[in-house]
């Protein structure tokens, strides 16, 4: 990581909301402004919406700041997940859309599933012309 943790935090579903809006300041207060800083909170809470969801109920997120971007992790200790198709979702498909969305949101996204959990890293530019 390389620098001091913005946030390091557990979460299940009753922080979601509470974490979404520390994420916000925090990435905010790094320099995101705008529509990135907007993209990048719906993608941090599709990423905490999913570990609650598909990843056992609970997750640990850690946010920093690296080279002029907000780097955010989000794990979770599911039973891991089959390799998401980069293409978009049908229209009808009524799921796959959350990791799709990420993708389209943030300038990266690793995904790192096994067994024991998901770990998806996402970064943002917080100045997107540099």
């Amino acid at each position: 990581m390389g620098t001091e943790p913005l946030i390091s935090e557990a979460f299940d579903r009753s922080r979601v909301t509470p974490l979404r809006h520390t994420v916000a300041a925090r990435a905010e207060a790094a320099g995101m402004t705008g529509e990135r800083l907007d993209d990048f909170v719906v993608a941090v809470n599709e990423l905490l919406t999913n570990a609650v969801r598909h990843g056992g109920g609970t997750g640990h997120l850690t946010l920093w700041t690296s080279d002029g971007s907000v780097v955010c992790d989000v794990s979770d200790y599911g039973a891991g997940l089959d390799a998401p198709a980069p293409r978009r979702p049908m229209p009808d498909q009524p799921g796959g859309w959350g990791l799709w969305l990420v993708r389209e949101l943030t300038d990266t996204c690793e995904i790192k599933s096994g067994p024991d959990g998901t770990a998806v890293r996402i970064s943002s530019r917080t100045d997107p012309q540099s």
